[in-house]
Parts: C-alpha cells; sequence; structure tokens
C-alpha cells in the first residue's frame, strides 16, 4: 500500500496538580479554545474541548505524524505557560503528571461529544475521581490507586 490510512479518535483527559479547582470563567472557555489550537496546530483536528474546574476532556482524531505521548506534552505545557500568563491568580496552575487517553468507536463520537458538553452538570454529581475511575473500568485498564493521582 503507497499511502497511510489513519483516523483515530482520541479522549484525552487529565486534571489539575492535586485537582486543584482553578477553571473557571472567563478563562475557562478560552483555556477550552486554546488546547483545541494546539491540538489543530499538531494536525490533530479537535472535536470538542471541555471539563471543570479541575480538569479537562479532549477528543482529537489523532495525526498519524504525532505521537499521543508528544501530543499531551506539547498541550499541557504549552497551555500551562499560556494560563500562567493570565494573572496572578494562575501563577501556581500547573497539570497532573499523567493523563488518561482512550480511543473512540467512530459510531461513538456523538455520544463522546455530548458526554464532555455536559461536564458541569456530570460533576454536580461525580467527582473527577470517580468519573476516571469508571473510564479506567470501562476500558479494562489495570492501575494501582497509589500511582494514579498527583
Amino acid at each position: 500500500m503507497g499511502q497511510s490510512l489513519v483516523k483515530n479518535y482520541i479522549h484525552i483527559v487529565f486534571s489539575t496538580k492535586y485537582r486543584t479547582p482553578m477553571i473557571y470563567p472567563p478563562v475557562e472557555e478560552e483555556l477550552h479554545s486554546y488546547l483545541g489550537g494546539i491540538c489543530n496546530n499538531l494536525d490533530s483536528q479537535v472535536i470538542k474541548v471541555g471539563g471543570y474546574t479541575d480538569h479537562v476532556h479532549m477528543l482529537c482524531k489523532l495525526s498519524k505524524k504525532i505521537a499521543l505521548m508528544k501530543l499531551v506534552e506539547v498541550v499541557k505545557s504549552n497551555s500551562s505557560k499560556w494560563i500562567k500568563a493570565k494573572g496572578k491568580a494562575y501563577e501556581n496552575f500547573y497539570w497532573q503528571d499523567g493523563y488518561g487517553a482512550f480511543s473512540v468507536n467512530p459510531s461513538q463520537v456523538d455520544t463522546v461529544i455530548a458526554y464532555i458538553a455536559n461536564q458541569h452538570e456530570h460533576h454536580r454529581k461525580k467527582t473527577y475521581q470517580d468519573e476516571f475511575r469508571a473510564f479506567l473500568k470501562k476500558y479494562k485498564v489495570d492501575y494501582d490507586e497509589r500511582y494514579v493521582w498527583d
């Protein structure tokens, strides 16, 4: 085959360091747009970005030209620098060291978009930690609770 054809939908999730609630309006919407812009600049078309006060969700089509680890590294480092420039309230902003990334079946993309769009309502009933544990269980990811949170 002379051509590389790839279409990988990836749902990426990561939190602020220690899940510190720091993502509020008016910076919340700007941050989500900024995260999406970074993905797009790395040829990983963003589909939906959302989240809550202590974490973000990104759904994108991962480029065939970049490793997932590199995409997340660039997204987190650039956005951390960007938000720190937003003022004194953000000078101690950090993302957690790790992340979760889950493949999405093309038939489930609309469901994931709706899920990400509904984060504020969703987190009236469920913490980020419970949400993340549910993802790990759904995707049958083995993990050690001692090393998931920072």
